[in-house]
């Protein structure tokens, strides 16, 4: 399955982040030796093992949510994290990106999903968020668009409306924030079971794991 998503992906531009959360350190080099380099995973203590293990030229994102206390962990190396869902979370990000000397990507994870459950920022703090980094000129953390998770449903109609929600979300906030910013260009939005309805809707990034190691 992994040759058949990497090529649709390919086909449509769309960057191609394999969930490796859960998976063996074997199974990772796997698709690492067929080239795959961008690996998504839900949990700071797993992905910090497996940084450790695996080779450095690995593009790490971490795509669940992120308590602040752990940025500390993932910040000399961690090229992505998905789920900026606070003003809080994106202070302490700058803090350490700052102490390793770097800049971390981020997106902002806004809450689109019917679910109560799932994390992720309002419109309004959204909008409240890219004001204060705007402002406050943070020289260590680098907005590059949204992220959002549908609604666990089998109603194509739903998850179609919640990714073009996420995208038109995407649009206001480049046009009002980010007009003249390369970097702000990323929506990361579906998974193994709708990555292609979401591509449909404006996705540039996937996060598919069980589909890729289906087989």
């Amino acid at each position: 399955m992994y040759n058949n998503i990497r090529e649709y992906c390919l086909q449509h531009h769309v960057t191609l982040v394999v969930v490796s959360k859960t998976q063996s350190v074997e199974a990772i080099r796997q698709l690492y030796d067929q080239g795959h380099r961008v690996f998504g995973e839900n949990r700071v203590q797993e992905l910090v093992g497996k940084y450790e293990q695996l080779p450095k030229n690995i593009e790490w994102h971490l795509i669940g949510h992120l308590q602040k206390n752990k940025v500390k962990y993932l910040a000399s190396f961690v090229e992505m994290i998905h789920s900026v869902d606070s003003l809080e979370l994106l202070k302490v990000i700058e803090k350490e990106a700052s102490r390793n000397n770097r800049i971390i990507k981020v997106l902002l994870q806004y809450h689109i999903a019917r679910e109560s459950t799932k994390y992720g920022l309002s419109e309004v703090e959204g909008k409240d968020l890219a004001s204060f980094f705007l402002k406050e000129s943070m020289s260590h953390v680098q907005i590059c668009g949204v992220m959002g998770m549908a609604t666990f449903t089998d109603d194509e109609v739903q998850i179609r409306h919640e990714f073009q929600r996420l995208t038109s979300i995407f649009r206001d906030l480049k046009d009002t924030f980010f007009p003249e910013d390369i970097h702000f260009k990323e929506i990361s939005m579906g998974m193994s079971s709708d990555y292609k309805t979401a591509i449909e809707e404006g996705s540039t990034m996937v996060r598919v794991g069980s589909a890729v190691f289906a087989g």
